[in-house]
C-alpha cells in the first residue's frame, strides 16, 4: 500500500528527504511558497552572472553528503573553489585563516542545482507558490491548507523543512487537539535565528586578492563575510568582480527596513574601506536580499519534539541538525527521510 506525504518547503532538507524516499512505497507531494527551490541556497543571474546570494557553497564534512553529490547526483558542471578564506577581526586586517585542506562545492549554473538534481531523482510532484497555513488532524492523516484556504489535499504523514520560527507558526494555526501541541510549538519557536542583510556588487575589474573570502572571527565588524564569486568557475565573465557582501546580525537588524539605494550605499562603503581600496564604492551595479531567518543558532531539543512521530508528523531543517551549514541540513534531510519511510 502507498503511503502519502506533503514536504513542506523544497529547500535543501526538503529537497534531501524527499531523494531518500524515492525507491519508498511513499507519493510525494512538495508544496513550496516560492518559485524555486533549494531555500536559502540560492542562486541568481544578472549581467551574464551567476551568483549564490545565501549559502555560498557546500562542504564536505559529511560522508554521506559527499558521497552523494559525487557519486549518486550528476556532477557535470560541479565546480570546487580552490582559493582559500581568509579572516579579519574588528579592526578589519584581513589574514590568512586557518589551513583547512576542505572542499567547497557549488555549480556552473548555481547552488540551487543540488536540490533541483535531487527532486530530478524522483517522482515528487511539486507545487510552487503555494504558502501553506493550516494543519488539521483529520483520522489518521493531515488535511493542508493554503494562506488563501484551499484545500491542499490529505495527507498520511507532513514533513515540515521551513524555519523555525516559520514552522511554529504553522503549528500554532493547526487544529489538532493534542496535550503537546502547544508545547510542541513552543520548542520550535524557542529556536534563535540571525537576520542577515546581504548586498551583491559587481564591477567591470577583477580584484588583485589571493582568497576566495574572508570572515570575520570575531562577529565584532559589520561585515560578517566577503566572497569573490569571479572565484568560482562559470560564475562571471573574466576581467570582472562580483562581491557578496553578508552583514553581521546587529547591522543587519539596525538597517533592515532602510532603503535599497541607501543599504547597497553603506554597504559598498564599508567594503571599499575593508578592502582598503576605493573603487569599491561605485559598483556598477548590485543587487541584495534581507534574510530575516539566515541560519539558526541553535538545534531544537529533539526529545521534546519527538512525539510529533507518533502522529506522523515530521521535521527537518538547518534548526534540527546538530550543525547549522548547508551539508547539515542535506544530511539531516537524508535521515528523516528515511526514518518516515520505516514510520509511514
Amino acid at each position: 500500500m502507498t503511503a502519502t506525504l506533503a514536504v513542506v518547503g523544497a529547500g535543501a532538507a526538503g529537497a534531501a528527504a524527499t531523494y531518500a524516499l524515492r525507491d519508498a512505497p511513499v507519493e510525494v507531494t512538495v508544496l513550496e511558497k516560492s518559485r524555486g527551490v533549494c531555500g536559502r541556497a540560492a542562486t541568481r543571474r544578472n549581467g551574464g552572472c551567476v551568483y549564490e546570494y545565501g549559502a555560498n557553497y557546500l562542504k564536505d564534512d559529511d560522508d554521506r553528503v559527499t558521497e552523494l553529490v559525487t557519486d549518486e547526483l550528476p556532477t557535470d558542471g560541479l565546480v570546487d573553489v580552490d582559493d582559500p578564506i581568509y579572516a579579519f577581526e574588528r579592526d578589519g586586517e584581513i589574514h590568512e585563516g586557518r589551513d583547512a585542506d576542505e572542499h567547497k562545492w557549488t555549480y556552473e549554473a548555481g547552488i540551487t542545482q543540488l536540490a533541483k538534481r535531487l527532486f530530478a531523482e524522483t517522482d515528487a510532484e511539486i507545487r510552487h507558490e503555494v504558502r501553506v497555513e493550516t494543519l488539521e488532524r483529520v483520522g489518521d492523516g493531515w488535511r493542508i491548507s493554503d494562506d488563501e484556504g484551499t484545500d491542499c489535499g490529505r495527507y498520511d504523514g507532513v514533513l515540515l523543512t521551513p524555519p523555525a520560527p516559520q514552522t511554529a507558526d504553522i503549528l500554532g494555526q493547526a487544529e489538532w487537539n493534542h496535550d503537546d501541541r502547544r508545547s510542541i510549538r513552543q520548542t520550535v519557536a524557542s529556536v534563535p535565528y540571525r537576520t542577515v542583510v546581504a548586498g551583491v556588487l559587481h564591477y567591470p575589474f577583477e580584484l588583485d586578492v589571493p582568497w576566495y573570502a574572508a570572515v570575520n572571527a570575531d562577529k565584532d565588524h559589520d561585515i560578517g563575510w566577503v566572497g569573490r564569486e569571479e572565484c568560482k568557475a562559470g560564475h562571471v565573465p573574466d576581467g570582472e568582480s562580483l562581491l557578496l557582501v553578508q552583514m553581521n546580525e546587529g547591522w543587519s537588524v539596525a538597517n533592515y527596513d532602510e532603503r535599497p539605494d541607501a543599504l547597497l550605499d553603506r554597504i559598498a562603503q564599508r567594503t571599499a574601506h575593508l578592502l582598503d581600496d576605493d573603487r569599491l564604492t561605485d559598483p556598477d551595479w548590485t543587487d541584495h536580499q534581507h534574510w530575516r531567518y539566515s541560519q539558526s543558532e541553535a538545534t531544537v531539543d529533539h526529545d521534546e519534539i519527538a512525539v510529533a512521530r507518533d502522529h506522523d508528523l515530521f521535521f527537518a531543517g538547518d534548526w534540527v541538525a546538530e550543525e547549522s551549514r548547508l551539508h547539515a541540513a542535506l544530511r539531516n534531510g537524508l535521515d528523516t527521510g528515511e526514518t518516515i519511510a520505516a514510520a509511514l
